[in-house]
């Protein structure tokens, strides 16, 4: 390894050390890649400093100036506007009118609301805070114990990121030059599966000790009956931007537009239609909130972008994704173990590092990687070390990135779910709710299995709607 190699090694360590202090995301990857650079002009007075500095002049507009950008505001914007009309306690108890008859269906209902919810959002942790807000209180009041109500909540927050549609999806899109719409299409039966497994083990749970969830008194018919009518709606605005986002009618922007304009809408009537103290429906002082939300959110996204185009160009002239991908070509070893060592790595900054800003720092490094073990740019079908196209490699990997990123919100010592949920519920020890995730983080390990074993489950529908 070069000195050029050094410096980069000793900059990503740098990095990590700035995360560990707290430091926010984006201002480390900028302090990361600047300082690196000097350094590099001083190892190396052909990589000059000043020429990298006036590229600052545009480096931020051309960063975020992408139209495939502008479906992250609308999306986020979106799931702010659905939170402050209230849609996330409708969405819950509409689930509990159709699935909380059943043992441990309370906690089925969470679990399903945490998926459409997230699904609009976009973020585990918003989704994760939202719905342990709305659903926290009514596991208690039906006396569920703690471990599986606050477990149940901690793993459904990560459905989020990989239900169509999802900022982090659309980032991963970006970076690897994958299309979106694909990408949707690629993550749609995993989405699911991982619903059905979460519920599976939570039937299992409350059969194996059916101390976990005590029988509840069914809904009044008058109660359901209205639970449901307020579900309908919803859904029909969620189902249709993720199916027709997932089937390919439209493009994302169009769709996060349209989405947008329906919750509005929606939330508006709600609020003229409905009692001001029903919780219902979107104020002036709602709207403002939400758009105020979704300005800081987006105006964090946007930096961490930026950061990431600086580090990029300091791990690019220190040559370090040239040098992982050139050692894994000659390593000899076989690529499936590399890419499970590449998942279980995920998997531990995933417990230290936000979903988003792992994605920007670590699969810059690991897809040339993949590319060299897989044959290079142009090895298709079984000639490839994985079995596949680069472009179908790229789906496949995506999925499984994102699940083993976000598993990490929900593994200790410092799952960033966990310790939402914890916020929320201040008299269940810590060590409860990570006993409360254990079995959904067996699940997830059983569908990243599943995944590994089975690529046909994410290709499958790319390869069907693209003809």
């Amino acid at each position: 390894m070069g000195e050029r190699e050094l410096i980069g090694v000793a900059g990503l360590g740098v990095l990590f050390a700035l995360l560990a202090l707290r430091i926010p995301v984006g201002l480390a990857m900028v302090l990361t890649g600047i300082g690196g650079n000097y350094a590099l002009s001083i190892a190396a007075p052909f990589l000059r400093f000043e020429p990298y500095l006036k590229q600052f002049k545009t480096l931020f507009f051309s960063g975020v100036a992408n139209y495939e950008l502008s479906v992250v505001p609308l999306f986020i914007l979106m799931g702010h506007l659905a939170s402050e009309s209230g849609m996330s306690r409708d969405l819950f108890q509409g689930m509990r009118a159709l699935i909380g008859r059943m043992r441990g269906g309370l906690a089925m209902s969470a679990i399903a609301a945490c998926a459409g919810f997230g699904a609009v959002c976009g973020s585990s942790l918003a989704t994760a805070s939202t719905m342990g807000r709305v659903a926290l209180p009514e596991l208690k009041r039906a006396g569920y114990a703690p471990r599986l109500a606050t477990g149940a909540l901690a793993a459904g927050g990560t459905l989020g990121i990989l239900i169509p549609p999802s900022v982090a999806l659309i980032i991963y899109a970006l970076i690897v030059e994958a299309s979106i719409i694909e990408m949707f299409q690629a993550a749609m039966i995993p989405g699911l599966i991982a619903v059905a497994f979460f519920l599976i083990a939570i039937a299992v749970l409350v059969r194996l000790k059916p101390q976990l969830a005590p029988p509840i008194a069914p809904m009044e018919p008058s109660e359901r009956r209205r639970a449901l009518i307020r579900l309908a709606p919803i859904l029909g605005i969620f189902l249709g931007i993720i199916l027709g986002l997932g089937i390919g009618l439209f493009t994302p922007t169009p769709a996060a537009g349209v989405g947008v304009f329906a919750i509005l809408a929606y939330g508006a009537l709600l609020r003229w239609t409905t009692p001001a103290d029903s919780g219902r429906g979107l104020s002036l002082s709602g709207l403002s909130v939400a758009i105020k939300d979704t300005a800081v959110t987006v105006g964090m996204i946007v930096f961490i972008l930026f950061g990431a185009e600086v580090l990029k160009g300091f791990f690019s002239r220190a040559g370090l994704p040239a040098a992982l991908a050139d050692w894994a070509g000659a390593s000899g070893f076989d690529p499936w173990v590399v890419l499970i060592l590449m998942l279980m790595v995920l998997i531990l900054l995933g417990c230290f590092m936000e979903s988003l800003a792992m994605i920007l720092v670590v699969v810059p490094f690991f897809w040339p990687a993949l590319i060299e073990l897989n044959g290079g740019d142009y090895v298709t079908g079984a000639t490839a070390a994985y079995g596949m196209s680069t472009e179908e490699l790229k789906l496949w990997f995506g999925v499984l990135a994102l699940i083993v990123v976000e598993l990490g919100l929900i593994t200790p010592p410092v799952g960033l779910n966990v310790f939402i949920i914890s916020s929320l519920s201040r008299d269940v020890p810590i060590r409860e709710i990570f006993r409360g995730v254990a079995p959904f983080f067996g699940v997830e390990i059983i569908r990243i299995g599943l995944l590994l074993a089975a690529p046909v489950l994410v290709l499958w529908l790319p390869r069907l709607l693209s003809g």
